[in-house]
């Protein structure tokens, strides 16, 4: 990975840029770039390193740059020099630049910059206008996650420490009991080794623990995370990455693994955090309807308005398009009363008029093409912006040119209907939208040289700064933003002010000065704007609709049926936030739900009311669902570490929380809430930057590559297109590797006790000498070869019901909500069984081999023994793994024989060759001697079947009369063969090749059934007669002819009655 990352720096400071020296610009590499250097970048080049934009190739000072690398967005964001700096453009005027920066301390904020040029004695304010980022300081990796299996394992592998302790403890003892002088035949005379001499008992204890601690190492399962991990690998990119149920055709996306470590966590996820737009919905913006002057316009009916008919028992009828109805990306309103100058018949032409002038002009948009209706594109920084800029063309404000001090708009009908003019309005000052302020404003110049102040932002922050009177529109205008809300419509609202020019220019240098200021820059800025935005006149307020995306409330209802709770975190109103919240079904029909709307004082006393109000609900009623939706500025007291239980108990007794009006801290203050205090497994979903602190909060990461740009996805562990491949995520893909991981470790454990405790019963016939059982090589192979291969097989196709069942019965989830299958009483009883089975292997074995003898007549001795113990270790734990399955495939039986086999063709090579410098003298010729014998073959059927017996009956009795809920669907579905979809092909087919269509017909076709355990099961086979049937062409294997053959051999024909 080092040398990876050295080779990457290595390439990139290698680049050439082109660096001013004597008056010429001179190819340089990036590397040699020193402070002070005057840098050309070319159209569509990287900048070499962070630097201060100077002047442009464009007359007016102006770039458009792309922050991709830096932040994901893909939007085109504009960059203005500033203007006494426009001229220092050739090689000639850049030489004769000089100037000093004063600046801040470097950080890691890429939206903002405090500092100033010194130029030609003036200080000139510098912004992130001025600034070309290359990298930006402290980048944030995405956060190391582990997941809560792993930790588990962890305590696990601990515990067998302990056991590996406690073994070499009582072996230890055990040999300082035992040396003694009395046992005269072992010879312990004066000059034995240390270790065996008995009148130093403690060094004999001490040096026989050591010796113990490396006899019985093959306790500790150190293949155990390497096969995980390599189990994980495949999982990831071969199964998920390649899963067409969550392929995107539309945007040509696969679903994107960017870890492998969290496989097994989206089994067990019991809290979905959601954002709101881009993530349930599709952040396709539409224009919809709006209110101007306290009258509503727009006649369109919303996705949620029809949820609220139906969830109230009414049907809406279809409201019929008139012919002024326009429909267009980013805008789609009928309303014949505005359109094609229509508004200039209203009651107040007037105040239509600035509606949409601000609509046209309080922006930071920027045309692109050419400069007409029909052909002009907008670069905005947000959907919302491009759709009211586009609304505002439509209404016959136009739009279609930006410099940097003016915006050009081609009104039409202003003064009478059909007439166009093309207006050029000077904009004076920007003061830009944060997520502080939530407004922005624009202070323009009219032609006639009037001074107007535009301002859009939230109705919260516009209503608290208008003029006072107008109190009519005022009470209208918020009429109709509940009305919006409720219809799940995104609003905002819009006002202006006629400025002065005396109190514009005493203001203006309150203003240059703030962005003049070094210190506290934002806040000052912030402040002054505070100053001239007040006594505002409403305008009106808009309303955008942002549509579902395909498939959202079925897949809610889907993983709440799969006992997983679902929170949506949003920055939208309380009204709009319920109404989404019953059209996405996170609130069921019914619900009763307690809006905890209040403030400072009243927070802790109404949080401790709706927990008792929400526990008596829980107590007296049955099946009743509670819903909490909660407030931004609520939630900010609530999560006070004072109230930050009860928030939490409340949250918990409900069976979905939405927080509306919510910061990004606040939506990662919630995820940790939640993960921290509850100690329940999350995963947070988002499609924007402001969703990353909440993806890396949770323990599972999903970013959704949507309009937001990129930077959620970057910031996650899992991506993928769109909400409802949640579905497969984490019913499908997610309870399976759980399931499979499980049994991995499980398993492993189980497999090597077994193995360690023949060793360990062996050492109280020996005397507690630390003399080996088996060879070295027995030992050395037996997680390397002998059980190696089966596990992995175990951990990549083991299933217990199909894709399809295990969407049908999302309940099936709640098993690894619950952590059925890797309880501590799970492991203890594979921890029974396998002291059980190696009590066998031992016992059986060597007593049955006292009275055995070869063909020659002499009594097999240890080496014999040992060998035999270890051929009924390696097929009994090798058949344990068969019953453990839940399905079996070829590459199962492959696995598993193939290892058994493995074992039988090393011991014979092994035991049949010799050579004078090494050990392999003690098992030379056992294996040819001991299978002379009957005792070889009675033993190789008994002791396993006796060893497996216990885990066949427990099995047996478990799956009977204590069965999991898939053991009752594979009953249930367990004469059903499997049916493929061919829907996913004809849906993706158009983006395949032919290779690639050939390959997902053949999967999809009908399977070879397998009948263990009674379920119908995957198994590869029957490829190319299936094909055939379906007219699919796939190559003929070899397998597939003796399978159709010995099926042919069994068909009977039909007798004719």
């Amino acid at each position: 990975m080092q040398q990876k990352r050295l080779q990457n720096d290595r390439e990139i400071n290698s680049r050439k840029a082109d660096v001013l020296q004597d008056q010429k610009w001179e190819s340089t590499p990036w590397r040699k770039l020193q402070v002070g250097d005057i840098v050309k970048v070319k159209q569509d080049g990287y900048f070499p390193a962070d630097l201060l934009f100077i002047a442009s190739s464009n007359p007016d000072g102006v770039c458009y740059i792309e922050t991709a690398n830096l932040d994901g967005e893909t939007n085109l964001k504009i960059r203005k020099a500033l203007e006494k700096t426009w001229d220092y453009l050739t090689p000639d005027k850049a030489s004769e630049f000089k100037g000093e920066v004063q600046c801040e301390q470097p950080n890691n904020s890429l939206y903002t910059f405090t500092g100033n040029l010194l130029i030609e004695n003036q200080t000139l304010p510098l912004s992130p206008n001025q600034i070309l980022l290359r990298v930006m300081m402290n980048t944030m990796n995405v956060p190391s996650k582990r997941s809560t299996l792993e930790r588990k394992l962890d305590k696990l592998i601990l515990m067998l420490f302990g056991t590996l302790f406690l073994m070499c403890l009582i072996g230890a003892i055990g040999s300082g009991i035992f040396i003694n002088k009395k046992h005269f035949y072992l010879g312990l005379h004066e000059g034995v080794e240390k270790q065996f001499n008995p009148n130093n008992k403690f060094v004999v204890a001490v040096l026989t623990m050591f010796t113990l601690i490396t006899l019985y190492s093959t306790i500790i399962p150190i293949s155990l995370y390497v096969s995980i991990e390599m189990i994980k690998f495949i999982q990831s990119n071969q199964f998920i990455n390649n899963d067409l149920h969550m392929y995107h055709v539309e945007t040509n996306t696969p679903a994107l693994a960017r870890t492998s470590n969290l496989n097994e966590e989206l089994g067990q996820v019991e809290y979905i955090f959601s954002d709101k737009t881009g993530t349930l919905t599709r952040n396709l913006m539409e224009f919809f309807k709006c209110s101007i002057g306290g009258v509503v316009y727009g006649t369109g009916v919303t996705e949620i308005e029809r949820g609220s008919a139906q969830r109230n028992g009414m049907k809406l009828e279809e409201v019929k398009r008139s012919a002024t109805a326009v429909q267009e990306k980013f805008f789609n309103f009928d309303d014949a009363k505005l359109m094609r100058g229509a508004w200039r018949n209203e009651r107040d032409p007037d105040i239509c008029k600035e509606f949409f002038r601000c609509l046209a002009i309080c922006h930071t948009v920027l045309p692109e093409g050419d400069e007409s209706p029909e052909k002009i594109t907008y670069q905005a920084a947000s959907p919302d912006e491009a759709a009211l800029v586009t609304a505002a063309k439509n209404f016959g404000f136009f739009f279609y040119r930006r410099t940097p001090t003016s915006i050009l708009v081609r009104e039409s009908h202003v003064e009478k209907i059909g007439n166009i003019n093309d207006v050029t309005y000077e904009i004076l000052n920007v003061l830009e939208f944060n997520s502080t302020r939530k407004r922005q404003s624009v202070i323009c110049r009219y032609p006639d040289g009037r001074l107007i102040l535009y301002c859009k932002g939230a109705d919260t922050v516009i209503y608290e700064r208008l003029a006072v009177g107008n109190d009519d529109i005022k009470n209208l205008t918020r009429e109709h933003l509940e009305q919006f809300g409720s219809a799940g419509l995104r609003t905002l609202c819009l006002a202006y002010k006629n400025i002065d020019t005396d109190f514009y220019e005493s203001w203006n240098e309150k203003f240059i000065q703030a962005k003049s200021s070094l210190r506290d820059r934002e806040k000052k800025l912030d402040e002054v704007a505070d100053l001239i935005e007040e006594d505002l006149v409403l305008i009106g307020c808009t309303a955008i609709e942002d549509k579902l995306q395909e498939g959202v409330p079925l897949c809610i209802e889907t993983l709440s049926r799969g006992g997983i709770k679902i929170w949506v975190l949003t920055g939208d109103k309380m009204e709009t936030a319920i109404n989404i919240g019953y059209v996405r079904e996170v609130e069921s029909k019914g619900d009763p739900v307690e809006a905890a709307r209040f403030i400072r004082e009243m927070v802790k006393e109404k949080l401790e009311k709706c927990l008792v109000e929400a526990q008596t609900y829980l107590h007296s009623t049955d099946k009743i669902k509670l819903a909490l939706v909660i407030d931004g500025k609520c939630l900010m007291y609530a999560l006070d570490p004072a109230l930050r239980g009860t928030l939490l108990d409340l949250s918990l007794n409900c069976s979905s929380v939405i927080c509306c009006r919510v910061s990004p801290l606040q939506k990662a203050q919630v995820t940790s809430m939640v993960k921290r205090d509850a100690r329940k497994i999350t995963l947070s979903i988002g499609d924007g930057a402001n969703d990353v602190s909440m993806i890396q909060a949770a323990h599972v990461g999903v970013g959704i590559s949507g309009l937001e740009g990129m930077q959620a996805v970057m910031a996650s562990d899992f991506a993928i297109a769109q909400f409802r491949f949640l579905t497969d995520l984490l019913l499908v893909h997610g309870r399976w590797s759980y399931l499979r991981i499980c049994k991995v470790v499980t398993y492993f454990f189980y497999k090597n006790l077994t193995f360690t405790l023949t060793q360990f019963w062996f050492t109280f016939y020996t005397g507690f000498s630390g003399q080996r059982f088996y060879d070295d090589w027995f030992q050395s192979l037996y997680n390397v070869i002998f059980t190696a291969l089966p596990v992995i097989i175990l951990g990549l196709f083991d299933k217990d019901v199909n894709a399809s069942l295990s969407k049908k019965y999302p309940e099936l989830y709640k098993e690894g909500i619950k952590d059925s299958f890797f309880r501590w009483r799970v492991v203890g009883i594979w921890a029974f069984f396998a002291v059980y089975q190696s009590l066998v292997f031992f016992s059986f074995v060597t007593s049955s081999s006292k009275g055995a003898h070869n063909s020659s007549g002499k009594i097999f001795g240890h080496w014999d023994v040992s060998t035999m113990a270890f051929n009924c270790v390696v097929v009994a734990v090798n058949l344990r793994l068969l019953m453990a399955c839940n399905s079996i495939t070829r590459w199962h039986h492959m696995s598993i024989w193939g290892s058994i086999l493995a074992w039988f063709i090393f011991i014979f090579v092994y035991s049949g060759i010799m050579t004078p410098y090494d050990r392999q003298e003690n098992v030379y010729f056992v294996i040819y001697v001991i299978m002379s014998t009957i005792y070889f073959y009675f033993t190789l059927l008994l002791v396993p079947v006796v060893a497996l017996l216990g885990d066949f009956i427990y099995q047996g009795v478990q799956r009977w009369f204590f069965p999991y809920d898939y053991q009752i669907i594979q009953e249930i579905h367990r004469d059903e063969p499997e049916v493929s979809s061919k829907t996913q092909f004809v849906e993706i087919g158009p983006r395949m090749t032919a290779d690639e269509e050939r390959s997902y017909a053949i999967s999809q076709l009908p399977r070879e059934t397998s009948r263990h355990t009674g379920f119908a099961f995957d198994s590869p086979g029957y490829e190319s007669f299936f094909a055939s049937q379906q007219g699919v062409y796939a190559p003929q294997k070899a397998w597939d002819v003796a399978r159709r053959a010995s099926m042919k051999s069994k068909t009977k024909p039909h007798k004719k009655k």
